[in-house]
Parts: C-alpha cells; structure tokens; sequence
C-alpha cells in the first residue's frame, strides 16, 4: 500500500470513529478502519481491564471464527496469558521505549521481531489464520488495550511497515476513543441529576417522547410514577440545606430500588422535590404495586413526610394518549390529587369510573402559558 493509500485510510478510519454515535459504533468503526487498512481480514479491538486482570474484546470484525461475535459479553483473556501487555507496555515502555507495535505468525514470531509464543500463535493456528499485528492503543499516557489484525494463511506476512502502519493506527484510534469517552460524560452529565445521580428532566422528556411514539405504533403500554417528596422545604427551613439534600439523595435511592424492580425502567428527578420513574411494556397493575412500595419506604425515611404519588398509565381509561404532554398532565393531576386528599398510596388516574375527577382536572383548559409547573401552580397547591 503507497503513502497516498495509506493516508486515505488513516483519513477514513478518523472520518468513521468521528462519526459514531455510541461507544460500540466506535469500536466497530476503529476495528474496521484497522483492517481496511492494512488489508486484514479479520481486526479485534479490546481493552485492558487493570482491576480485573484481564483483556476484554469490545469489537470482532470481518471474518469472525464461529465463538468470535461482533461485540462478545464474555470474550477475555487473563493478563498472564499475554506477556507482552504488562512487559511491552510497561516494562519496555517505561525504560524508553515507544508502544510499538509487534507482529507474530502461526509459525511463531515474525523475523525481526521479538516474539511471545504464547496464546495468539495458537489462536492464529485454531482459527486458521497465517499472522497477526497487535499494536498497543496509549490514553492519557496509560495503555488503554490494543488493537488486532490478522491475515489468512497462505497470504504475505505482515513485515516491519506494517508493524510501524499498525502503531500509527493505533496512535489515531486513541484519539478517537478519547473523544468518544469525552462525548459519552458530556451526555451523561447532560441527561443526569447532579445531586441524586438519577436521570434530569432532560431524559425524561427523550425517553417519555420516544415511549409515546412506540405506543402509538405497537400499542405498548407506558405508565408515569409522578410524586412529591413531602416536607423539604420544613426539613430546609428548620434543619439546613445540607439535611435537605440528604433526604433527596436517600429518596433517590429509594425510587432507584423500587425502579429496578421492574426492568427498563427510568428513574429521575425533575428538579426540586419532584421526582418520577417511567416505564415501558410492565402492565398497569405492577407499575401500581411498585408505587405503593415506594410510597411505604418514603414514609420511613428520616425526617421526611413520605410522598404524594400520582400515575397515569395508557394501559387505564384514560382517553387517547397521542402525546407526551398528556400523560405528564394526567400523572400530575393525580399527584395533586394524593397532595390534597394526604394519601398515603398512590392515586392512579381512570380509575375512578366514567367521571374520574384526575382525568378530568389533566383535561381542562390548561393556562396560556401551557407549562407543566404552571399547570400545578395555578391551582395554589401549597407547597411543602
């Protein structure tokens, strides 16, 4: 491959990690460009788990054996099995040395290289495969894992170019993992609530759109946990801001416990002593009985008041559900209906016959401003 070859595919790699919008799409895209462009058949792109001891494959492309898919759940091999990780890239590494990377074949190690008969020679031969170049991917000055690509048997053995191609991928790779780590707590810190550590109204409105959408095209059913944490603002005034945030961080953990009893579902906070979980699939009937645990361990809590709890589930009589809006509407008018009657269970809307009076407070004229706070608001609801 010429240096204008090899230029379009370090270009193309960077193009295909750039534009990845998730982690695995990244790893894919990293394994594919290695590939491509050292005319592999097969690339592997894995990271070296320190705590554990251990190298986890993240992505397998191209002509995958029979155990290898495209992103394993259990792919990974003890450290000791592959030398080289801890001697290369420390050991070497710290006494001088670049991260380079090295190439070994079925036949043992490749002339002009150090070798390490070990695991990889097997595995070329297990998997029918003629050579591998494995170069280290470097992070923050720390070996994050190493990149792999092989060749068939039968075809030319990767040489010294190659090797010092693989070590000049691995080096872009790196950059791209780092602006994908990068992006990835960007959106984590945008979706997420700093003091609880649950999802923000941010992700709720995301997550509650697209169950909306799904529910108008497959029928699935969505149910939202509205409630109040009763008494912070008494807590606030009489105890201090510290306690109060104390007592909404444990109320997070709560609704974060009573969340993962039903899978998938998404527990946040809205902002102040409003908090909520959203589910999709569970039937009405199980996402009820989790409230009412909920609101059985809020009432424990240590210098709380419990909550006031409201759902609205399109798997209940509550009229067409065609947007987000809606149900936000109908589970907050069955939250003000627990705040103002002092339930001690939760009030679930449609479910009070024809008349229900929570569906039919959502329904009314909402105020000019059509704000959900507002919507609250305008019914002077003391706040607690």
């Amino acid at each position: 491959m010429g240096e204008d070859s090899r230029l379009r595919a370090v270009v193309t790699l960077a193009q295909g990690m750039a534009a990845a919008h998730t982690p695995r799409e990244s790893w894919r895209a990293a394994a594919l460009g290695a590939c491509h462009a050292l005319a592999g058949s097969f690339a592997a792109l894995s990271v070296w788990e320190r705590e554990l001891g251990r190298l986890r494959v993240l992505a397998n492309v191209g002509d995958r054996a029979p155990d290898e898919d495209e992103f394993p759940d259990g792919e990974a091999y003890p450290v000791h099995q592959f030398p080289e990780i801890t001697e290369f890239l420390h050991e070497r590494w710290a006494g001088g040395g670049e991260p380079n990377a090295w190439v070994e074949t079925a036949d043992g190690p490749a002339a002009g290289f150090a070798g390490y008969c070990h695991q990889r020679v097997a595995a070329l031969r297990r998997r029918g495969r003629g050579c591998c170049v494995v170069a280290p991917i470097v992070l923050n000055g720390r070996a994050w894992g190493e990149l792999y690509v092989a060749r068939p048997a039968g075809v030319d053995v990767f040489g010294p170019a190659d090797a010092d191609f693989a070590t000049v991928l691995a080096s872009v790779v790196a950059a791209g993992i780092a602006q994908t780590e990068r992006l990835e707590e960007a959106r984590r810190l945008a979706y997420t609530d700093s003091l609880t550590g649950l999802a923000n109204r941010r992700a709720v409105d995301v997550r509650l759109d697209e169950a909306v959408e799904r529910h108008k095209e497959d029928g699935a059913v969505v149910s939202l946990v509205v409630c109040d944490l009763n008494g912070l603002k008494r807590v606030n005034d009489t105890l201090g801001h510290a306690v109060g945030d104390r007592l909404l961080e444990r109320f997070g953990s709560v609704l974060s416990l009573c969340g993962a009893m039903l899978p998938g579902t998404l527990a946040a906070r809205l902002g102040g002593d409003e908090f909520c979980l959203l589910a999709v699939g569970p039937p009405t009937d199980d996402v009820v009985r989790i409230a009412d645990e909920l609101c059985l361990r809020a009432a424990e809590l240590e210098f709380g008041e419990g909550v006031a709890c409201g759902i609205a589930s399109t798997g209940d009589p509550i009229g067409p559900v065609r947007s987000a809006r809606r149900l936000f509407r109908l589970a907050d008018a069955a939250q003000y209906r627990a705040k103002a009657v002092r339930a001690t269970k939760p009030v679930v809307a449609g479910r009070e016959g024809p008349d229900d009076p929570v569906v039919r407070l959502a329904d009314a004229p909402p105020p000019a401003e059509g704000e959900r706070r507002r919507f609250r608001g305008r019914r002077d609801r003391p706040r607690t």
